[in-house]
């Protein structure tokens, strides 16, 4: 670890070096510490790089405040897992290739969405009542919609054994469109606001914030947990899927230690002596003893672990392996079948409809998740290494 300071409050930098920190993700970073608002220090975790105003990988500390960018688009992307007793010795090629068949079929993957509204009792619940933000009642409709999609970019399902030869099931996705639309929304709205009436945070930084008592702030509060809420039900309900067509391979399988995590969020927290607005940018809590979810890149390792508590990481994590080159770099840089010939060496199902996007995600435009897990000594304890054995991508 080392700490940068440029006229603000100090960055934590999870890193070996300065070197290793990308000049774009620096500049980020050095303008959220500047924020006037920005309480302590900045923290940012070994999977970080450039993302919409604020780093990914990046925790931020804000008095009173809530920041919509600091946040992001996808409201509680995170990952559900949970243990099997399967045997991975028993597992053969075939069972794979029938499953991610039949999670193609039955998962909406990329763009599409269900033909049919599906039930939620996440949005069945949500009472509008006198919601200032009547804009956005259109979007609870279309959640209906959404719910139990999988979505593109880095989002996953996996098949995965453990160093306990046992199979494991992993599910990486958000709130989908539901929650871009909430986070579109009030980003905006900071926006128009900050010329007028909630000033001092300088445009070009992109991290106009709204009080978080003021009636605008506690309605992006209201919206960001339904959408958290939300983003949970959705992988309970594609993870309740892929148990559901695993029985029908392995009809006695048993489920433990089963969690889900979610690391795109803001929470108030006591640190350091005071009551802040903690926002997790592509980090995880990482509180001691709490469990957590560390997925690698497409067809690498992924880890479970046990938080340590730090104190200097805001009691936070990675989140993944974090990406070393943006989307449009790896597909012009990587070619499709440098990636899909990586797969089958490393013998991985894929499942994924349209391949010619498919090095957006290879494994070598990430970092290397076991230096993520390395760098993040402090502040976690890997309790199980996974192995892709079946990947399906949108």
């Amino acid at each position: 670890m080392f700490t940068v300071q440029e006229n603000g409050i100090p960055i934590r930098v999870w890193l070996n070096s300065p070197e290793d920190l990308e000049n774009e993700c620096r500049q980020q970073a050095v303008n959220l510490s500047r924020l006037p608002f920005a309480y302590h220090h900045i923290a940012l975790m070994p999977d970080t790089h450039t993302g919409f105003g604020m780093p990914i990988g990046g925790v931020l500390a804000a008095e009173g405040v809530i920041v919509p960018n600091a946040v992001g688009v996808d409201i509680g992307c995170g990952v559900a897992y949970t243990a099997t007793d399967w045997d991975a010795d028993q597992v053969k090629a075939g069972m794979l290739s029938r499953l991610t068949d039949a999670l193609l079929q039955r998962i909406p993957t990329g763009f599409s969405r269900h033909k049919n509204p599906q039930r939620s009792h996440v949005l069945d619940e949500f009472d509008p009542g006198s919601v200032s933000q009547r804009s956005l009642l259109p979007e609870i409709q279309e959640g209906y919609y959404q719910i139990g999609t999988l979505g593109g970019g880095n989002h996953f399902i996996e098949l995965q054994y453990g160093d306990d030869r046992k199979i494991h099931i992993m599910v990486h996705s958000g709130s989908r469109n539901f929650g871009f639309k909430v986070a579109q929304h009030f980003n905006r709205l900071a926006k128009k606001l900050a010329k007028t009436k909630y000033q001092g945070v300088p445009a070009q930084y992109d991290l106009a914030y709204l009080p978080a008592e003021s009636e605008e702030g506690s309605e992006y509060i209201r919206w960001m947990e339904l959408a958290l809420r939300f983003a949970k039900e959705n992988r309970e309900k594609m993870l309740a899927i892929v148990c559901d067509e695993v029985a029908r391979i392995h009809t006695s399988v048993q489920y433990s230690n089963s969690m889900d995590v979610h690391h795109n969020y803001a929470a108030k927290e006591i640190h350091y002596g005071k009551e802040v607005w903690i926002h997790r940018k592509g980090a995880i809590r990482a509180g001691s003893g709490d469990g957590g979810i560390i997925p690698g890149a497409m067809g690498a390792s992924s880890y479970i672990v046990t938080g340590l508590g730090s104190k200097e990481s805001f009691c936070s994590s990675p989140h993944g392996a974090g990406r070393r080159m943006g989307r449009k770099e790896a597909v012009r840089t990587i070619p499709a079948e440098k990636t899909l010939k990586d797969l089958r060496e490393r013998g991985v199902i894929l499942g994924k409809k349209k391949m010619n996007d498919v090095s957006e995600e290879s494994r070598f435009a990430y970092k290397n998740v076991d230096e993520v897990i390395s760098q993040a000594s402090d502040l976690v304890v890997p309790v199980r290494k996974l192995s892709t054995l079946a990947v399906i991508k949108g």
